[in-house]
């Protein structure tokens, strides 16, 4: 068992995190109306997505692998509308009124809209194992042992992402007033509806 791997895997799961997308722009939006605490268990929902996505890559799944890409435009439209749904619910919800519904739906809520969004972009499962056999991952010596830490590596390299992220957000979100909180409402869920919009687009032939 190679203890490289680990550190090979927290790189390639911080870089897949990394990109800001409909979910980096979740987790800013509910750490400046929730707290540092709601925008960290979403990202840590993306980072579980990751890790999942990262073993089937590196346990060479290539059965379920094979079924999430065949599958990929239905997924797709899935998450195309559900990421519409949330893009409008944020546009229109009032900084107070979204803050009282997130904490109804509690950090279990939180946590699994991100692992939902982040398991209907299949597209995640190419780009590990495409990582994986550029590195000559997939192959690594060592068995179950080793893949084992690799996705173990994935998932704190992920969510390691998630807390920098998060921790950076929330350290300015005391100088944000209902006003302020009220526009980032605004932007974000145009952003969430934009990424949301190019989904369903991609999915037209």
């Amino acid at each position: 068992m190679d203890p490289d791997l680990f550190l090979r895997g927290c790189l390639i799961g911080f870089s897949i995190a990394a990109p800001v997308g409909p979910i980096g722009v979740l987790c800013i939006r509910r750490t400046l109306a929730e707290g540092w605490v709601f925008g960290v268990v979403s990202g840590l929902g993306a980072a579980t997505a990751d890790a999942l996505y990262g073993c089937i890559a590196g346990f060479g799944l290539t059965f379920i692998s094979g079924a999430l890409v065949s599958h990929q435009t239905g997924l797709r439209l899935v998450g195309g509308i559900f990421l519409c749904y949330l893009g409008v619910r944020t546009l229109l919800a009032r900084a107070a009124e979204q803050a009282a519904t997130d904490r109804g739906g509690g950090l279990l809520r939180a946590y699994a809209s991100t692992f939902f969004l982040t398991l209907t972009n299949p597209v995640t499962i190419l780009a590990f194992a495409a990582i994986f056999a550029g590195l000559g991952l997939a192959e690594a010596s060592g068995g179950y042992a080793s893949a084992g830490l690799l996705v173990l590596g994935v998932f704190l390299g992920s969510a390691s992402w998630w807390l920098l992220l998060c921790s950076v957000v929330g350290a300015f979100r005391t100088r944000f007033k209902p006003s302020g909180l009220l526009w980032v409402n605004r932007i974000s869920g145009l952003i969430i509806l934009g990424f949301g919009a190019y989904a369903l687009i991609g999915v037209i032939p």
